[in-house]
């Protein structure tokens, strides 16, 4: 995990009168095995990502994704798969 990369559990509610009553909810983030999060990497509650993730600079990661895959943007998407050796 790369430098001044987030990772951000809390969910707020959208309705004004829950939110008020600071209502506070968290959903979980799970990162698999051998994942690598460039510089700058925000992820957003309740996502996971699979074993051999790469996740390019910068991205928003706001959904969650499978096995050897590359990610970047925002929103984050495939760009590409890891290629994995046998």
């Amino acid at each position: 995990m790369a430098p001044t990369s987030a990772l951000y559990t809390p969910v707020h509610p959208l309705d004004p009168k829950q939110r008020n009553a600071d209502v506070e909810l968290g959903k979980p983030i799970t990162i698999g095995n051998s994942a690598w999060l460039g510089g700058r990497v925000t992820i957003l509650p309740g996502v996971t990502l699979g074993d051999n993730v790469v996740v390019g600079a910068g991205s928003v990661v706001t959904k969650s994704f499978g096995d050897n895959v590359v990610i970047a943007g925002n929103p984050a998407r495939v760009i590409k798969e890891v290629p994995v050796s046998d």
